[in-house]
């Protein structure tokens, strides 16, 4: 008996997976955004510049390889974030961590199948806390939502869907709000998250640029737009 509620369960949970995956192919676009590169001003003091680096294999699989890289006061992060290429799904995620007299090396490693998440932490090349995540779904990344959000073609206020990341949030478009950020003046889609966590702006023209991202829980950041140039090979 216990076999087969076992079995039930998971047989459930990749249906569930199967139904996410499907929704998720159809809203995703085959635009490349190989070697763009976008510039952040972060408030209230800091940077950010992420890079899409293309297409790279990963334990013998074809996958999107991005960068990012933030700079604060007393703070740097550098994360290799390895991900499916339509989805936007974190496959791996290295992250080179320094505060002000510390460094440490994490690497996070998603299993898409199994809405699961396993981190390492490492200080001076020695393992030192292991940390274990389960969600409902997908887990994504937080870094990668703002980017997945401009693959999707039909946008219009009252759309939402439920992100795991890996506690679940269902982000809506609530509005098409007119905003101002470094790099000019945009019309832009306004999604907030339930629970309010976060906000995200994403243009409402043909390159669906992330132009702001407001952090409304503990850190209470803002991120805005400086630039976007593309690196050519």
């Amino acid at each position: 008996m216990i076999q087969i509620i076992y079995f039930k369960k998971r047989f459930f949970a990749q249906v569930v997976f199967l139904l996410i995956l499907v929704s998720w192919l159809k809203v995703a676009t085959a635009t490349d955004y190989t070697g763009e590169k976008i510039t952040y001003a972060i408030s209230p003091l800091g940077t950010a510049e992420y890079n899409d680096m293309g297409i790279v294999v990963l334990e013998g699989k074809a996958v999107k390889l991005v960068t990012f890289k933030t700079d604060t006061i007393g703070f740097s992060d550098l994360e290799k974030i390895y991900c499916e290429p339509k989805m936007l799904l974190p496959k791996r995620v290295q992250r080179d961590i320094s505060f002000f007299f510390s460094k440490e090396y994490l690497v996070e490693e998603y299993t898409i199948e199994t809405f699961s998440l396993h981190i390492k932490k490492y200080v001076d090349k020695r393992l030192v806390n292991e940390y274990s995540f389960q969600a409902a779904g997908p887990i994504n990344n937080a870094i990668l939502l703002p980017f997945y959000l401009r693959t999707i073609d039909v946008l219009e206020p009252g759309w939402s869907f439920t992100v795991y990341l890996p506690s679940t949030y269902k982000i809506s478009l609530v509005s098409i709000d007119e905003i101002v950020v470094p790099a000019g003046k945009f019309k832009a889609y306004h999604f907030t998250s339930s629970p309010h966590k976060f906000e995200i702006w994403i243009s409402q023209d043909a390159d669906r640029l992330p132009l702001k991202i407001k952090d409304t829980g503990g850190c209470g950041y803002t991120m805005v737009m400086k630039n976007r140039v593309f690196n050519k090979k």
